[in-house]
């Protein structure tokens, strides 16, 4: 029997902690990739799984506060790759990965393309809004792209028949994800553009991971779109997911519900709209009528006699008058003071030609005078023979010789405007062109 080595013994406990130790010095944080299997969530919320290759299996766990900062819910089969601290459990001797970070395989260089063709279409001008097309108000037929199994064919049609169902849906089924989903979109877009008579295109598929929306962040789906002359409403994914397709289209939805909402006005609120402006529109027109009434009154009150009128022309006529006379009057008076300074002129200088010239000049003057007062004159009487003829027109008199005449109580000689001023044997005088009539009142009416 051989002696046994006696040099240092480590303790179960004291072994394991070294190894943990020299674990987490070595490997503080890494970049992890594999398949994940055996996920469950205990009622704690951390997470528990393990990593696996084809060669090797690896426990691992992400606590409950990690875990709340991802934007995607692990699954068994996904394959991820993540960043974690390598750690071993003391109690057991085994050790296993506390992961800080996770995303799915290829979602990074996914993210990366999707970033570059965003910015590549946004120089090309895909997401101007100079190049949005206006949405119809009130569609008559809409085209759906979409999966035809898939939930969002059936809320679109559902919301369609409950906001407008006048309105014609045209189901064109495609592929949403996977091989030849790019081309189908596209040919359906190419398709309605160039047979079918839709006012408008609703693009729409459920939610997914950034892999399950690759098909809309596609160029070409965007080339599609952006040269589509129908309209387009994009209604993919869930509310917090963008794509390429949602930039370039002409309204974009947060989802397929929305995007039938914003494409369909609801036909009872519109009815109801149309009669609540219709009740309004009522009730101004009467309240515009009333108030045309009452303008009419305050018109037909401040409406003036034919005594009034012919006595404001008389004034006016007076006024002309008298102006036109002292006119005369001022005109004369100087030209005559004008004369006597000329004829004073020429006596002191006695010029014999210039006597004759200013002879000559005062004829001139004479004549001019006399054309002036005669012009003057026969404007005068015109302006006189018209306001004349005006007063005539207005003349009571003249009304009366028209077949008029006018009605007045005998008593204090008040004219009547209503019938309702008289009352029964009332006497009443009427003044007629020739001669008057004394009546009495037998009847009353109106």
């Amino acid at each position: 029997m051989t002696e046994k080595n006696t040099g240092h013994i480590y303790t179960v406990s004291k072994l394991t902690r070294e190894i943990k130790f020299l674990l987490e010095e070595t490997y503080p944080f890494i970049w992890v990739t594999g398949e994940i299997s055996n996920y469950s969530v205990p009622f704690s919320g951390h997470s528990y799984f393990t990593i696996k290759d084809r060669k090797a299996v690896i426990s691992a766990v992400m606590f409950k506060n990690q875990k709340q900062k991802l934007l995607f819910n692990p699954e068994n089969g996904m394959k991820i790759i993540g960043m974690a601290r390598l750690s071993l459990y003391e109690p057991r001797g085994t050790y296993q990965l506390i992961f800080e970070y996770l995303e799915p395989e290829g979602a990074g260089s996914m993210q990366v393309a999707f970033e570059q063709l965003k910015t590549k279409l946004a120089d090309k001008g895909f997401f101007d809004d100079s190049c949005k097309k206006p949405i119809v108000f009130f569609p008559s037929s809409i085209s759906v792209i979409s999966s035809g199994t898939g939930a969002a064919v059936r809320d679109i049609i559902n919301i369609a028949i409950r906001r407008f169902p006048n309105c014609s849906i045209d189901i064109l089924p495609v592929k949403v994800q996977g091989n030849e989903s790019e081309n189908e979109i596209c040919d359906a877009i190419a398709l309605v553009n160039n047979h079918l008579k839709s006012d408008l295109i609703i693009l729409a598929r459920g939610g997914g991971s950034l892999e399950d929306l690759s098909a809309f962040n596609s160029e070409a789906v965007a080339n599609a779109i952006f040269k589509s002359i129908v309209p387009i409403i994009t209604g993919v994914g869930h509310e917090t997911d963008f794509t390429i397709a949602d930039f370039v289209a002409d309204l974009r939805a947060p989802t397929p519900s929305a995007a039938a909402e914003l494409a369909l006005p609801d036909k009872n609120h519109l009815i109801q709209r149309i009669s609540t402006l219709q009740e309004s529109l009522n009730r101004l027109l009467k309240i515009k009528i009333y108030d045309l009434k009452q303008n009419v009154m305050d018109l037909t009150s401040r409406l003036k006699s034919p005594d009034t009128v012919v006595h404001d022309f008389r004034f006016r006529l007076e006024d002309y008058e008298s102006r036109l006379i002292n006119m005369m009057k001022h005109y004369i008076h100087y030209n005559k003071d004008k004369c006597l300074w000329l004829s004073e002129l020429l006596y002191t200088k006695k010029p014999e030609k210039k006597i004759s010239d200013l002879r000559q000049y005062v004829k001139t003057l004479s004549k001019s005078l006399i054309d002036n007062f005669q012009k003057n004159f026969q404007e005068m009487r015109s302006i006189y023979i018209e306001l004349n003829s005006k007063l005539q027109a207005l003349n009571p008199e003249a009304v009366l010789k028209r077949g008029y005449s006018i009605s007045r109580f005998v008593t204090d000689k008040r004219v009547i405007r209503n019938s309702i001023e008289t009352k029964k044997n009332d006497k009443i005088e009427i003044v007629l062109s020739k001669g008057r009539l004394i009546t009495r009142v037998e009847k009353i009416n109106g």
